[in-house]
């Protein structure tokens, strides 16, 4: 018996010897790979070797480290196929698996961490470090936060880099160049569910947002009834709200809009606001916003302020508000230290000229308080660094910038989901804003596509890349499936287009499937009968993929919501993609001298009808209409193609007839 365990022994330790080479194989021979990391960071580099998770990791994490945090990075480890999570409290002289360490620059295991893997952290608030190195048959990934928020970042890249197989040795160091960014759920018609609100939050904190301000529009005690206190319940709502943002690292911002009815001179009204933000603080809130846009500032709500301020106009209607944000400032202060400085949409909001209202703001207003600027327009369809700088001057400090993409709430934009990737905003901005908020639609979770950029471009204006972002964007929605992933960049170029209230979109629609019908008229136009038939059958193979799309995207997609959202775009995607079938089938018919073709057709020609005729999800929107689907682009194409090769003439006399 003795001799049979010594033989067993002698075996499993030639087994481990093996198993051993085999991981130090795995880590240090593979090729390593740069990952794709969103949004980007501000500085990455490849080290030597690569790391496999493999079943068991050893976490460690410094006593600072928030459970949220730790909770993201087991939850991440998991997916990655890890069985084993043993937790440690010290790090062993050689890791013969790989280990995880993770905390603040405060913490000594970190700091020893990062000085093993010959790193340093990241100083900017926000800011963070990871540092993956093989070593001998083991590795060390050390996840270093400047403070908390930036640990909590660290491990939403961490996240990210699990989801490959294998993990490059590597360093970042990053943090973000503006220091506000997020979204503002600010716009007009169907506001968004609790529900849709603690998803969004969610969803926030993987794109490393930090900022939600809630101010919807038809919330009557942050609006019309803003002097009354909010009922016992609803607070309690909003409540458990702001503990979602706080696990999120998402700073819960209430916005209150007293503009239509305030008495800027009446000390009534500014203990009115004080009232409202003290109920508002004791559920969490410590930031807070005055929204004075879309009001009338030519004449006064009360005759106090017109013997207080005199006539009313531009002028004397920016003093007014600057006392009485200045009072509100002073008061948030004193009630708390620590709080962020008060923000304020102002209503003069858009443009950078130089006005008596603004220079009445410039002059008057605290210089703490923030201030939020659209752009050069409502709906901007370009912002340079001038413009930004221009505002600065106007404004006599940083704006906020609050873009108005992707909302849809207007004249504009009805019928539409804006899909589109987000463009036309200049590197270098962040040297010129406080930051940007992202104005989102009705739909919560369409309107990820464009935030994800929004907030990637407010990380690392100078790293951005806007196509990139967008796909991954798409991928995050698909869970990683690369199938759901193209049926989702096929519908988002049919609500590619991004209007503005001129005339003139800032984003055009459909570019990759006009370029590619663009190549089949010219193919018909220009090419030989080889060159014809490729264009038409890959056209043809288009069409089919084009229309199995909607159902690809509702199997899918990780949030239901996003099909529950779109559904009447997807329906009218499957009816128009049918048509473009039938027209594709229709084009063969004609070159190939089919009769047919008139058929095809005429069909092509009565779902596509039926594809307009489509209309909005009554009441998601505040103004709904017929479905928009690569509108300009695909119904003109499928008009146009009767005409791109002749039919015989009878037979059209018989499809006429059939009719």
């Amino acid at each position: 018996m003795r001799m049979l365990f010594t033989c067993l022994a002698v075996v499993m330790l030639g087994y481990s010897s093996t198993s051993a080479q085999t991981i130090q194989h795995l880590t240090q021979n593979r090729p390593a790979t740069l990952p794709a990391i969103f949004p980007a960071p501000v500085s990455i580099e490849l080290g030597k070797g690569s790391i496999v998770l493999g079943r068991s990791v050893v976490l460690i994490a410094s006593p600072e480290t928030g459970t949220e945090t730790v909770e993201l990075v087991r939850n991440a480890l998991t997916l990655a196929g890890v069985e084993s999570i043993t937790v440690a409290k010290q790090l062993p002289q050689h890791p013969d698996v790989p280990h995880i360490i993770m905390g603040t620059g405060e913490a000594a295991i970190v700091r020893t961490a990062l000085t093993k893997s010959g790193a340093a952290l990241d100083s900017s608030t926000e800011g963070y470090t990871i540092a993956g190195i093989v070593t001998g048959n083991g590795a060390l990934i050390t996840l270093a936060g400047h403070d908390a928020d930036g640990l909590f970042h660290a491990a939403q890249t961490f996240r990210q880099l699990a989801q490959r197989k294998v993990i490059p040795a590597l360093l970042i160091k990053d943090h973000p160049l503006m220091p506000i960014r997020g979204t503002i759920e600010g716009f007009y018609g169907k506001p968004w569910s609790m529900t849709d609100r603690e998803k969004h939050l969610g969803f926030l904190a993987t794109v490393k947002a930090n900022t939600y301000i809630y101010s919807p529009k038809d919330d009557p005690y942050a609006r019309d009834r803003w002097r009354e206190a909010y009922p016992a319940t609803t607070l309690a709502e909003l409540g458990k709200l702001v503990a979602v943002a706080k696990r999120n690292h998402v700073n819960f911002v209430y916005a209150i809009s007293p503009g239509p009815t305030v008495c800027f001179s009446d000390s009534s009204d500014l203990h009115h606001l004080e009232r409202k933000f003290a109920a508002l603080r004791s559920i969490g809130v410590h930031s807070f916003y005055v929204a004075l846009d879309d009001i009338e500032y030519t004449k006064w709500n009360c005759d106090l302020d017109k013997t207080t301020f005199g006539p009313s106009g531009a002028e004397a209607a920016g003093i007014a508000q600057a006392r009485l944000l200045n009072a509100l400032q002073a008061n948030l202060k004193k009630n708390d230290p620590t709080a962020p400085p008060l923000i304020i949409v102002p209503t003069e909001y858009y443009d950078a000229k130089e006005t008596p209202y603004k220079a009445a703001l410039r002059k008057n207003l605290d210089s703490q308080i923030v201030v939020q600027w659209t752009g050069t327009d409502v709906v901007p369809p370009a912002i340079s660094v001038p413009d930004a700088r221009a505002a600065t001057k106007a404004f006599g400090r940083k704006t906020l910038l609050w873009d108005n993409y992707p909302v849809n709430d207007y004249g504009q934009s009805a019928g539409r989901l804006l899909l589109a990737p987000y463009m036309k905003r200049e590197a270098g901005l962040s040297g010129e804003l406080a930051g940007i908020l992202s104005n989102p639609m009705n739909q919560e979770v369409p309107s990820r596509v464009a935030v994800t950029g929004v907030v990637a471009f407010a990380w690392n204006d100078k790293g951005y890349d806007a196509e990139r972002t967008w796909l991954a964007a798409a991928r995050e929605l698909a869970g990683g499936d690369e199938q759901a992933t193209a049926a989702l960049l096929t519908f988002f170029d049919t609500q590619h287009m991004a209007p503005t209230f001129g005339s003139q979109p800032w984003q055009v629609q459909a570019p990759k499937m006009k370029a590619m019908l663009d190549g089949v008229r010219d193919a018909i136009a220009n090419g030989d009968a080889t060159i014809r038939h490729e264009a038409i059958a890959g056209l043809s193979q288009y069409a089919s993929a084009f229309t199995n799309a909607p159902d690809i995207i509702r199997a899918g997609i990780v949030d239901t919501s996003f099909a529950l959202d779109a559904r009447p775009w997807l329906d009218a995607m499957q009816l128009w993609g049918r048509a473009l079938q039938l027209t594709a089938a229709g084009l063969n018919a004609a070159d190939n001298g089919n009769a047919a073709a008139g058929r095809y057709f005429a069909r092509a020609k009565r779902l596509a009808a039926e594809a307009t005729a489509m209309k909005t999800i009554p009441g998601a929107t505040r103004i709904g209409g017929p479905i928009k689907m690569a509108d300009g682009v695909l119904d003109v194409f499928v008009a146009d193609a009767p005409k791109l090769i002749a039919v015989d003439l009878i037979e059209s006399v018989t499809i006429t007839s059939e009719k």
